[in-house]
Formats: structure tokens, C-alpha cells, sequence
């Protein structure tokens, strides 16, 4: 199964938690069946991309990275590479790179879609990422590494988040469940 394929049945297949979510959903599915390089960075003016929120064994704290161009707090993710087989284990890779966490525990199915603009990704103009958020769990006294695309990375108890940001505190609260 390529990669496109597996985008395709994994969003499919995906029970979307809100409207709003199933309407992303339905909008996702729509762009990768129009764009059979909707996974590339080359698809312009938006793509899908693959994320993880990296969460404490015991659930009270998120890994979050400071990132080194949008210098605002995030979870983990990036553009989706030509050696990703499947979304979850691009999402999986992401969180590994620039975690430095090896023994992430993914979780089986997205948690949340985000479409958002991100200008700073392309030399072309503002780019929106479609992006196939996952979560995952790691064992007690993990620690992680900073990695080139970030400047930090710190874990925040779940109630004290460093943003307001509504997307991002769905985010979080969608994995918690």
C-alpha cells in the first residue's frame, strides 16, 4: 500500500470527535483525491502533514518543543518524507527526530486534524498545512533531546500550558481522553 493509500483509508476511517473535525475530514480526503501530491511539500498551496503530542506516562504533563522558526511553544511534526510507508509512522518519525525519545508509544488513530497557514515553510508564499495529528505515551524518567528545529524542550503540566492557542488546547484535551 502506498503512502497516498494508507492517507486515504486511515482518514476514511477515522470518527472524527466534533463537526468541526469530521468537516476537516471530509475536506482532507477531498484534497488527497484531487492531488495525488498532496502529501508533498510540492503540492501548493497545502499538504498534509504528520504530528504527535508526546504525553507523560502518567497523562499530567505534555512534551512540547519551542520552535526554532515559529519561536512559539508546539507539539511535534513536520512535512511527510519518501521512506514514510504509513501517516502514523511518519507521525511516529517526527516525534522521534525532534524528541529524541526512541520508546514513544503512538496512539493506534489520529486525535485531531489542524488545518492551518504556515508562512515561513515555503519560499513560494504562505502554505497551509493539513496537518494528522496523533498522540503518544512514554515511559516514566524519559528524556529527551533537542534537536535542530528546536530551542527547547520542556514538559508542561496539562493545566499550564505556555499558549492559549484553541487549537492547541483541543489538541491536548482530545489526547487525554
Amino acid at each position: 500500500m502506498s503512502l497516498h493509500s494508507d492517507a486515504l483509508a486511515t482518514l476514511r476511517g477515522w470518527s472524527a470527535p466534533s463537526e468541526e473535525q469530521e468537516r476537516l475530514r471530509a475536506s482532507y480526503v477531498a484534497h488527497l483525491e484531487a492531488h495525488p501530491d498532496g502529501l508533498t511539500r510540492a503540492c501548493f498551496p497545502a499538504h498534509v502533514t504528520a504530528g504527535v503530542l508526546v504525553v507523560s506516562h502518567d497523562g499530567d504533563q505534555v512534551l512540547l518543543n519551542l520552535h526554532r522558526k515559529a519561536r512559539r511553544w508546539f507539539h511535534f511534526g513536520g512535512h511527510l518524507e519518501p521512506g514514510d510507508a504509513t501517516l502514523a509512522g511518519a507521525a511516529l518519525r517526527e516525534g522521534v527526530e525532534e524528541s529524541g525519545i526512541t520508546d514513544l508509544v503512538l496512539s493506534p488513530a489520529p486525535v485531531q486534524l489542524s488545518s492551518h497557514p504556515v508562512p515561513f515553510c515555503d519560499p513560494r508564499g504562505e502554505v497551509t498545512h493539513l496537518d494528522v495529528r496523533y498522540a503518544a505515551r512514554v515511559p516514566a524518567d524519559t528524556l529527551p533531546t533537542v534537536s535542530e528545529e528546536s530551542l527547547q524542550l520542556k514538559w508542561w503540566p496539562v493545566d499550564q500550558l505556555p499558549t492559549q492557542d484553541p487549537d492547541m488546547l483541543e489538541l491536548v484535551e482530545l489526547a487525554m481522553r
